[in-house]
């Protein structure tokens, strides 16, 4: 597999090859966490709404695709990556991708005020929530601490983190349910 393409683990899609924008910022989820985090969610990914915050590659949002979430709000800041995500979702024939080119702050202050509307309805909460931003940006607790504030999870709802593997985390409004760490990363899961 070449460095820009990105496997499907499971589900529908298995197998299938997408490729996304070279960029120095993308490190797309390996293919052990993925199926790592897919196994801790288990069947409760059917059906799901999902929300990944710096999408990337979008290995984690069509991983939960392919695997039967109803829908997926992929949020990316990069032009290039953003218009890879849209092909890739065109390519896989689904209807229940929302592609947002924009940052992740802004996004979830517009979706807070206004909701995001995916599939012809508004959408204002999720049940899992894709976080995964880059490693030196300090945006993981700035996210965290607007997602512990807002109603944008659903109250049994999860968020799924990754971070570099010796970033102390400072979580007073979530408690983590699952975790691991593989290579650089720090990985896991959060509730309220």
């Amino acid at each position: 597999m070449t460095r820009n393409q990105v496997r499907i683990i499971g589900g529908l899609w298995k197998g299938r090859k997408l490729r996304f924008a070279a960029g120095a910022s993308l490190r797309p989820t390996p293919s052990r966490v993925r199926e790592t985090l897919f196994n801790w969610l288990g069947p409760s990914i059917e059906g799901s709404d999902c929300l990944d915050l710096f999408a990337g590659s979008g290995a984690l949002g069509f991983e939960a695709l392919s695997r039967g979430a109803r829908s997926l709000t992929s949020v990316e800041k990069d032009r290039r990556a953003a218009e890879s995500l849209r092909g890739n979702g065109a390519q896989l024939g689904t209807a229940r991708l929302a592609v947002r080119k924009q940052g992740v702050l802004a996004f979830l202050r517009q979706a807070a005020r206004d909701g995001v509307l995916v599939n012809g309805e508004p959408l204002r909460s999720w049940d899992c929530i894709f976080l995964d931003p880059p490693f030196a940006s300090g945006l993981l607790a700035k996210v965290l601490t607007l997602l512990g504030e807002g109603e944008m999870l659903k109250p049994d709802g999860r968020v799924y983190f990754e971070a570099r593997r010796n970033t102390p985390l400072d979580l007073p409004d979530w408690r983590i349910d699952r975790e691991g760490r593989a290579g650089e990363s720090r990985f896991g899961l959060l509730r309220r």
